[in-house]
């Protein structure tokens, strides 16, 4: 109950008293300062996917700013010489005003990494958003079959129906590059998983499922039940080391992203800055008001 009262209040806290959680979190509010930390992690071994924070827009003006906020960052990135890809939020670019506007901008944005060499990270966001997301994909890697993937939350039920729908587009040459997580957004029990460990065990078979079928799994959890169970399966199937990684969110369990390191496993964190941190921040609060208390604890040690 207090988590909850705290995650209500904290978004009318001043912006830079937030801010002294936050940038533990997110990596600045420029691409040059995302670009300065993105590479710090590179000189640690660890790739990057780096997003600019924003969703849910209202206008179609904003969705095509977006896309050319987009298409600077990567020409940034890629001469800054980053080691790592993109990720994108469909709603960024008007997935919910105009879902063809939507595909034309993530497009050209995937065209743009392609012209690099690079890849482009479709997030899935709440359930509202799915098909299309999934669309876009299925559209997208038709034409750049090597510089597209897509987001999967194994907390929704039909995510590996999901998953097993999409396997006409798998090859050997260029496999399918599912990123599974285990989801944030609010989701009714109906179509979505709500037990830890419940969890947990359909993230784990969806991560079997696309190693047997040489799919290409981004495991991405902070959990250690969920890391030493993808090991054993990573063993199992007998899986070479190019064939998969691990991801974790900027600032968050170190070390545990470091173990994963050390045992020779390639790792990428999710780098995401932008202008709008604080929205991105107090709405991570409203839906998962754990996290207030572990905030209250931040704002007293640093300050």
């Amino acid at each position: 109950m207090i988590n909850s009262l705290i995650s209500k209040i904290l978004p009318y806290m001043p912006q830079k008293l937030v801010w002294l959680f936050s940038k533990e979190y997110i990596a600045g509010q420029t691409i040059e300062e995302a670009i300065v930390n993105a590479k710090k992690l590179n000189d640690k071994g660890i790739l990057t996917t780096i997003d600019v924070l924003g969703e849910f827009i209202s206008t179609l003006e904003e969705a095509d700013a977006n896309k050319r906020e987009y298409l600077n960052v990567i020409e940034k990135a890629e001469a800054a010489g980053v080691e790592g890809n993109y990720s994108l939020k469909p709603t960024f670019f008007g997935l919910l005003l105009d879902k063809e506007v939507a595909y034309k901008h993530i497009r050209e944005v995937v065209e743009k990494a392609a012209s690099y060499n690079n890849f482009v990270r479709i997030d899935m966001e709440d359930s509202p958003c799915t098909d299309m997301s999934i669309e876009i994909f299925r559209r997208i890697k038709e034409e750049f079959p090597e510089n597209v993937g897509l987001v999967f939350q194994a907390y929704l039920k039909r995510t590996l129906d999901d998953i097993k729908g999409l396997r006409d587009l798998n090859t050997t040459e260029n496999p399918l590059n599912f990123r599974l997580c285990k989801g944030i957004y609010i989701e009714p029990e109906a179509i979505a998983y709500k037990g830890y460990d419940e969890v947990n065990r359909h993230f784990i078979d969806d991560i079997e499922y696309m190693l047997k079928e040489k799919m290409y799994p981004a495991i991405a959890t902070h959990d250690v039940p969920v890391v030493e169970a993808s090991y054993k399966l990573l063993e199992k199937y007998n899986v070479p080391k190019e064939m998969y990684e691990f991801q974790m969110l900027y600032g968050v369990t170190p070390g545990l992203r470091q173990s994963i390191l050390d045992k020779g496993h390639k790792m990428r964190v999710y780098v995401p800055f932008g202008k709008q941190w604080f929205g991105y921040s107090t709405r991570r609060l409203k839906e998962n008001p754990a996290m207030a208390g572990v905030i209250i604890k931040a704002l007293f040690k640093k300050g």
